[in-house]
């Protein structure tokens, strides 16, 4: 069994070039995970997934903690061989997805008390049992509880939630079973506070994690402020291991991140705005609701080669929206998981060639 490692290849400025090795297969970085929240890639079969260059994905404790729950997964082999993806895995510990329901949910130091979106039932997560979930789903990255800290918060109120955020860190740390080839993130928390970024990296080295994410950022902060502080987090963190940027993004964020030296990425948009209609290309967002495209012959992306474009059309794929087809949020899905693993690929090859700022330069031009 492999030992869980950071390999740093190459850097261009700040960016990174890299792999992280695993129980289940290799991570190349910078890299774009899917978000299989229920122990699936909405839309796609993880083969297709695994076709079009993801190595790695997303699934979600809350969610799998719920329905179906751990203990079956775990019962049926772990969730890798549930839903037929033998790669690695990261699961959310379930923090934000409690920060989401601020109307049923309770904070204390023990942990979290909620109500189930789904029959209403009384559910407590803390940092102790989000880990034993995600050890009993055989998560290959497992994340520390933690509580994400609202946009907008003051200096106090920041300081109060990351600190929390720290101490229920070292009880994930204590409660994570060390296995070969697996690894745990500890999440930096803080806010757009700098110094409270400082202190909370201090606190999770103490910890020494296998990787380290920033947490509490695209929380409806502006652009301009998620790359601002983007870059003071990850120069905050160590270079002997991975970096992760949680819940972005846009492409735009995505190339922003890569040059402050950004390593990994996960976020809904491909697959939910695909099903919303929405295609990323190389010429910015299509919306194929529009009236434009009803005779429109020409493929979603001119200059792509994905299954999608080489077959279908623009006008095509706006019938099957408009008459509410399952077929057309599959099909813009597979499209853009497609365009989000070329540009990490892209990404990835600029680093190598040591041109990274011009490629992005070049693409920031035309991506969202």
């Amino acid at each position: 069994m492999p030992a869980f490692e950071y390999k740093l290849l190459k850097t261009d400025g700040k960016a990174r070039l890299g792999e992280v090795h695993t129980a289940h297969g290799v991570i190349r970085t910078p890299a774009f995970m899917p978000v299989g929240t229920a122990a699936t890639v909405k839309g796609m079969r993880p083969e297709e997934v695994k076709a079009l260059g993801s190595d790695i994905i997303l699934g979600n404790t809350y969610h799998l903690f719920l329905r179906p729950g751990h203990e079956l997964i775990e019962e049926l082999g772990g969730l890798h061989k549930f839903m037929n993806w033998p790669g690695p895995i990261l699961t959310d510990s379930g923090g934000y997805q409690v920060f989401s329901l601020a109307d049923s949910r309770k904070i204390t130091e023990e942990g979290v008390t909620f109500r189930s979106h789904i029959d209403g039932d009384k559910k407590t997560l803390t940092p102790e049992n989000s880990t034993e979930i995600q050890r009993a789903l055989d998560a290959t990255i497992t994340m520390a509880f933690d509580e994400c800290t609202p946009y907008p918060a003051e200096v106090d109120v920041a300081a109060d939630s990351m600190r929390m955020s720290m101490r229920w860190a070292k009880r994930s740390r204590d409660a994570f079973v060390k296995r070969e080839g697996y690894g745990q993130f500890g999440i930096m928390q803080g806010g757009m506070h700098p110094h409270l970024r400082k202190e909370s990296m201090e606190a999770l080295e103490k910890l020494d994690f296998e990787g380290y994410a920033i947490g509490g950022l695209a929380v409806g902060e502006p652009p301009e402020m998620l790359a601002e502080m983007t870059e003071v987090c990850a120069d905050l963190m160590p270079t002997d291991k991975p970096r992760y940027l949680m819940g972005v993004g846009y492409p735009s964020d995505i190339i922003r991140a890569v040059l402050a030296g950004v390593d990994m990425f996960d976020c809904v948009l491909p697959t939910r705005n695909g099903r919303n209609g929405q295609g990323y290309t190389s010429e910015g967002l299509v919306k194929i609701k529009l009236k434009t495209f009803e005779r429109d012959p020409s493929p979603l992306d001119p200059n792509c080669e994905c299954n999608t474009c080489k077959n279908y059309s623009k006008s095509y794929l706006r019938h099957l929206y408009r008459a509410d087809e399952m077929l057309a949020g599959m099909l813009i899905t597979h499209h853009n998981i497609h365009f989000y693993q070329q540009l990490m690929q892209t990404l990835r090859q600029a680093i190598s060639d040591g041109n990274l700022q011009e490629v992005a330069t070049k693409l920031l031009k035309k991506v969202r």
